[in-house]
């Protein structure tokens, strides 16, 4: 392959052109640098060199409508458009455009589309532990997204990765005998787990669904492996962190009988409480309730083993950290609430939910409000998951506390106002803090990606890993690798991140068997 090179500017006259965020659409491209070949320093040749080798293997075909109308033309013509195509300025806005191929940003470019893991330097969080599990409501550290905090989100994230990990590795149980013990492969070497955790639904599926479907197997099983306890035991991590951690991790829906679940969406009572206002999704409560054959129910196991581990860790600081993705978030509040009131002096409790739906009524959360639970909600503003079930009575009404009540609203209103709030059995409402990230603000997904994608919590991941502010959604030093996310999510990401997956030597599915450890890079700071 061969690129042009004009000869009207000598080479020390690169530093004139700026970088631009959106797009290269200029005549004097930086991507087509406009020097002498006879005069070139030799890190522009290596430039260069490195820019022929990327371009080596571009196939064909129309990655995202870049590379559109371009089978035709010089081939410097196509490295300038696949190169603009890889918008590199706009994912590291800070470097020079001239710096685009330089062979550092071409390797990075390949490193964060490798299974390669990096682990980024923890820092200490000492005496502020307290403030990164809410005990302020993470105030002050989400907008911008503070880089201790983005880290232990990711952290607590891959908890639940582990959880899903485990159980599709083996999800069947035997319905006539109690389930074996399980190996979780742990993110995290420093934590080791204690207990597993099952979840049963209250309700089966009738008889002739076996006759019709018989081969359904464990997805019509009743009780499920659901995730698990895990406590820090390593020394060091106990003093980074300034405090023992017991951390209660949950997957989210996966059997039939739990989507069942998930669709009984009518409000009911809690039975533990005196309030009858307070009410949670009766499916939600089933699953976190009801016991099974040989497994008791998740808040019984949550309970038991929550009290024998804060009893055996007497006198250390400890902190309780429940985190879920889908149908795991919403156990996690009701978990939560569970271990809240199992012992006098409970330590600390906040909730890291993913992709959560609503759980209860205001009820509810004023509920898990007075006992100081704190909730954390990572909320993809494209997953329809955050937005059900029931309607959300309170959703864009919010009182001044410094104007008179007669100003908000008048009488009538606020009758017909509680009234819904309190007795209709669809009136949900959102507990806690949200973290609000958004699909498109990816420089690597596709802006029309689908429902899954929307929900997948590898997504979720890599949204927080980038995540910035509002104003800058996405930031330019994101590390995560883009492995597994291409691995479950390939149709959504731009296929010209497909299509360097392959030029850069990396396997696909039939071949794409990644560890659980290096599906699990830790993300930078």
């Amino acid at each position: 392959m061969h690129i042009g090179i004009n000869s009207t500017l000598p080479a020390p006259n690169l530093h004139v052109f700026q970088p631009r965020r959106a797009s290269f659409m200029c005549n004097n491209s930086t991507l087509n640098p406009v020097v002498s070949s006879s005069a070139a320093p030799s890190s522009t040749r290596q430039h260069l060199s490195n820019l022929e080798k990327l371009l080596q293997k571009t196939n064909q075909t129309d990655p995202e409508g870049v590379v559109k109308g371009c089978s035709k033309g010089s081939a410097e013509t196509k490295g300038k458009v696949l190169l603009e195509g890889l918008n590199l300025s706009r994912i590291w806005p800070e470097m020079s455009a001239a710096d685009d191929m330089s062979p550092r940003n071409l390797i990075r470019l390949q490193r964060l589309l490798s299974k390669t893991m990096e682990y980024s330097p923890r820092n200490n969080l000492g005496s502020r532990w307290r403030e990164y599990h809410g005990c302020y409501d993470w105030s002050g550290l989400l907008d911008p997204l503070d880089e201790n905090l983005r880290r232990e989100v990711v952290r607590y994230g891959e908890f639940v990765q582990a959880a899903y990990h485990c159980f599709h590795s083996n999800p069947a149980m035997s319905a006539d005998e109690a389930p074996l013990p399980r190996h979780v492969s742990l993110p995290e070497r420093s934590y080791k787990v204690t207990k597993s955790l099952y979840a049963t639904s209250s309700v089966g599926l009738p008889q002739w669904v076996d006759d019709v479907a018989p081969n359904l197997g464990w997805m019509t099983q009743r009780s499920s492996w659901m995730g698990f306890v895990a406590v820090c035991d390593d020394k060091r991590e106990i003093q980074r962190m300034g405090r023992r951690d017991i951390v209660i991790a949950l997957r989210g829906t996966a059997t039939c009988l739990e989507w069942t679940e998930n669709f009984r969406a009518q409000l009911v009572e809690i039975s533990e409480s005196d309030n009858p206002t307070q009410k949670v999704g009766r499916g939600f409560l089933s699953l976190h309730k009801t016991p099974g054959a040989h497994v008791p129910s998740l808040a019984e196991s949550v309970v038991d083993e929550v009290q024998r581990l804060t009893e055996m860790y007497k006198g250390e600081n400890l902190s309780i950290t429940i985190t879920g993705h889908s149908l795991g978030a919403a156990l996690s509040l009701l978990v939560a609430d569970e271990i809240s009131s199992c012992a006098p002096q409970v330590p600390p409790i906040a909730v890291f939910s993913f992709g959560g739906p609503r759980v209860g009524n205001k009820g509810f959360a004023d509920r898990l409000n007075e006992k100081n639970i704190k909730v954390l909600r990572i909320v993809n503003n494209q997953d329809l998951i955050t937005k059900v079930p029931g309607v959300f009575i309170d959703e864009g009404f919010k009182q001044d506390p410094d104007k008179p009540k007669e100003e908000q609203r008048n009488e009538s209103f606020a009758r017909v106002f509680n009234m819904l709030e309190n007795y209709n059995p669809w009136a949900y409402s959102h507990v806690g803090t949200e973290l609000k990230v958004d699909t498109k603000m990816s420089p690597y997904l596709k802006p029309n990606v689908d429902v899954a994608c929307c929900h997948d919590l590898e997504a979720y991941l890599h949204l927080v890993d980038g995540f910035l502010s509002m104003e800058c959604p996405f930031r330019s030093n994101a590390k995560r690798s883009l492995a597994k996310l291409i691995d479950n999510q390939k149709s959504n990401v731009k296929q010209l991140y497909t299509h360097e997956a392959l030029s850069l030597n990396l396997e696909r599915r039939d071949s794409f068997s990644i560890s659980m450890i290096s599906c699990l890079p830790s993300p930078s700071r």
